[in-house]
């Protein structure tokens, strides 16, 4: 069984991007002690594929998932731990406390301790790579797609950012929520930079949302007018630590294809914010602190919202694609 290209380049980029040393520890354990890097390329029912990279140069790797073959791709995330874990025993290291045991009556099903950032995690997994038919992205990431249709992403990036950055206002009046949004992380700049660069200085003139585009800028400024914090945040979290984890590989992906460097993919550029790392498990514990004061009704709605985000985004990658055919 082969999933969707999509769900591919999803699981992939957060692989890559939020589990850089889980694969190492993968391609050490199971093929290549000497491992220096290793990054995934592919997987199947099978198995997984990581290009991995040792003193005698690259070479492929392909390592079975533990139960395979897998039957949907709800099941990749567990078998991607359960891979984890196995090459930290084959290693004799200790996993991490992420996926570590935790004890008897703590954690969720997985063993995992609880947390409200990683209920929204696991919750919305799956919908990570729900995007079948949406090929736009997977087709930039393969190379299939020119430096017109990345422009044109980064585009519809704008409009974005132009309605959550302005929503993101106001976290900076609570205490808790100020931190999710430090002076450096706004992206508006770096996309006007990158357009510039892209289409011209007159490239304002020549852009425009696609109607999905359109309607999650909408959304996430109707969140704001109603003072919803939690949904601000859902659509801020699932933007944001997307960039962070996932935008990584495509910046990489799209710098050495484009020869691009600065400018063309700013966007993606977090150095003032810090250690990305860091950041990031900075804003876990937020999330978890916001979900100790939300009642299960409100938890509820913003996992809900969540769910919406990536929805949108799909929506937005179906847009461009249809886009591209269009005489």
């Amino acid at each position: 069984m082969s999933f969707d290209d999509a769900v591919v380049t999803a699981v992939t980029a957060h692989m890559n991007g939020d589990h850089a040393d889980d694969n190492v520890l993968i391609a050490r354990a199971f093929g290549h002690p000497a491992a220096a890097s290793a990054s995934m390329i592919g997987l199947d029912a099978d198995a997984g594929r990581w290009r991995v990279a040792d003193a005698d140069g690259e070479h492929e790797l392909v390592v079975p998932w533990p139960g395979a073959p897998l039957a949907e791709r709800s099941q990749i995330r567990r078998a991607a731990v359960m891979l984890y874990r196995a090459a930290c025993e084959r290693l004799g290291v200790p996993a991490r406390e992420e996926h570590a045991p935790a004890p008897h009556g703590h954690g969720g099903p997985e063993g995992v301790p609880d947390g409200f950032a990683r209920r929204l995690r696991e919750a919305t997994w799956s919908d990570h790579g729900d995007s079948e038919g949406a090929t736009f992205m997977s087709d930039i990431m393969r190379g299939r797609s020119g430096l017109r249709e990345y422009a044109e992403l980064a585009a519809q990036h704008w409009f974005l950012y132009e309605a959550l950055d302005d929503a993101a206002r106001l976290l900076a009046a609570d205490p808790l929520l100020a931190a999710l949004h430090p002076e450096g992380l706004g992206r508006v700049g770096a996309l006007e930079r990158d357009l510039a660069h892209l289409l011209g200085a007159d490239w304002r003139a020549g852009i425009r949302p696609v109607p999905a585009t359109a309607a999650y800028a909408g959304r996430i400024r109707d969140l704001a007018g109603e003072g919803w914090l939690a949904g601000v945040v859902a659509h801020h979290y699932t933007r944001y630590l997307g960039d962070l984890s996932g935008g990584q590989a495509i910046a990489r992906r799209v710098a050495g294809r484009f020869g691009l460097d600065g400018d063309g993919i700013a966007f993606y550029d977090f150095a003032a914010v810090g250690d990305p790392a860091v950041f990031k498990n900075s804003y876990r514990r937020v999330l978890d602190e916001l979900g100790e004061r939300l009642d299960a009704d409100e938890q509820r709605r913003m996992l809900d919202e969540v769910r919406a985000a990536y929805r949108f985004n799909t929506d937005v990658f179906l847009d461009l694609g249809a886009a591209q055919l269009s005489p």
